[in-house]
């Protein structure tokens, strides 16, 4: 595989730094998290005018057509400055379910009001008991003349109380584990009868508990199939997980270089740290698990987007394994490695930690895609449908 950039790559990677330096760094990120919001607005318009919010929507409604690969460009600088705004949430997520599963009329509708940054979208897939399982959905979706009524609850919706628009799942017939009896619904962020509670979540992010009570939805918001909408969700998730590889890779690599800056500057005993053989070990250690992890996270944007299911879903658990361990190892390292100052709100390094153990368990930890990858392997086998990735 050719791992190089092209040139219309490498200036989106020299146009993302260039503005990440300009307007993120550590300061600008604790002020932007006590705007109303919980992110900056002004940013969210630089993303639209730097063209990031329309990147990998189809030129045919106003997009730049661009694959997963721009996205882990994007993906590692966001990381690298620890966003606060809802691109993930927006682009990757709900946007990736516009791109799959939306009629004509919708992409058109929806796809330029979020390039231009006039609406913000919200995926909420999870319930209190599916735990990771993106099949186990329990909210009803029941028809009622030309439309459906939703009633349920929906948590860990990213951004989901900043969100315009809110893409959820919904089960329209079988029982709640049932692959089949799925649909995607576009709903209304002020709907009547949707409730939205907001907090905070441990990385400093924002996310949502929804309850729906007879939410109504017409005919015209169903996207795509009613009954037939997993295998969305299942490339979109494969794609959010790749996604979420490349954030933590950026994460990683700033986790070093604090952490690597730390260990020339701070002295003891009359010398710095760094010159202490044991601690240049610990450093090396640390490289070696970015730079496994920048591997597996190019091998998974590259794999993302084939049409082989299973290939995809074997090389998307193996970078998401990878991720989940050096999450846990770089993140180890740094925090000790700084001692206590590590451990303060006022310090970065500790703010980079928790948003890698965010990513480790969002879409699978893992332990979990540990044992997804043995169980496409042959090698642990839980479930009698050699043929299920999920």
């Amino acid at each position: 595989m050719d791992f190089d950039l092209s040139e219309e790559q490498r200036l989106l990677k020299d146009s993302l730094e260039r503005l990440m330096l300009e307007g993120y760094d550590f300061d600008h990120r604790r002020k932007y998290q006590n705007e109303e919001a919980g992110f900056s607005e002004s940013m969210w318009t630089r993303y639209a005018e730097l063209g990031l919010l329309a990147l990998p929507f189809p030129e045919a409604y106003g997009g730049f057509g661009g694959g997963t690969v721009e996205m882990m460009i994007v993906m590692e600088s966001l990381g690298q400055a620890l966003i606060l705004e809802p691109y993930f949430a927006t682009v990757v997520l709900a946007g990736g379910i516009l791109r799959y599963a939306a009629n004509e009329t919708q992409k058109a509708k929806l796809i330029p009001a979020v390039g231009e940054g006039r609406t913000k979208l919200a995926f909420a897939y999870a319930e209190s008991n599916s735990r990771y399982d993106l099949f186990h959905v329990e909210t009803q979706a029941n028809q009622d003349g030309n439309g459906w009524l939703i009633s349920g609850a929906k948590g860990l919706v990213l951004h989901g109380a900043a969100a315009d628009k809110i893409i959820l799942s919904a089960r329209t017939a079988g029982e709640p584990r049932e692959r089949d009896g799925i649909g995607l619904f576009l709903v209304d962020g002020e709907a009547p009868g949707l409730t939205r509670r907001r907090y905070r979540t441990q990385d400093g992010l924002h996310a949502a508990e929804l309850t729906l009570e007879n939410v109504r939805v017409e005919a015209a918001d169903v996207i795509g199939d009613p009954a037939g909408a997993f295998p969305v969700i299942l490339t979109v998730a494969d794609e959010a997980v790749a996604a979420l590889c490349a954030e933590a890779v950026g994460c990683f690599a700033k986790m070093q270089s604090i952490t690597l800056n730390y260990l020339k500057t701070r002295q003891q005993f009359g010398e710095t740290i760094g010159s202490f053989q044991v601690l240049q070990h610990r450093a090396v250690d640390m490289f070696a698990e970015l730079e496994q992890s920048r591997s597996m996270a190019m091998y998974a944007a590259m794999m993302a987007a084939s049409g082989d299911a299973k290939e995809r879903a074997r090389a998307i658990s193996a970078a998401k394994a990878q991720i989940g361990q050096s999450a846990k190892a770089i993140g180890h390292q740094s925090i000790q490695l700084h001692g206590a100052v590590g451990m303060t709100m006022e310090y970065s390094v500790g703010h980079y930690f928790k948003r890698v153990t965010m990513i480790d368990n969002l879409f699978g930890n893992a332990d979990y895609h540990l044992r997804r990858l043995a169980f496409l392997g042959g090698l642990i086998s839980d479930q009698e449908d050699g043929t299920q990735t999920w």
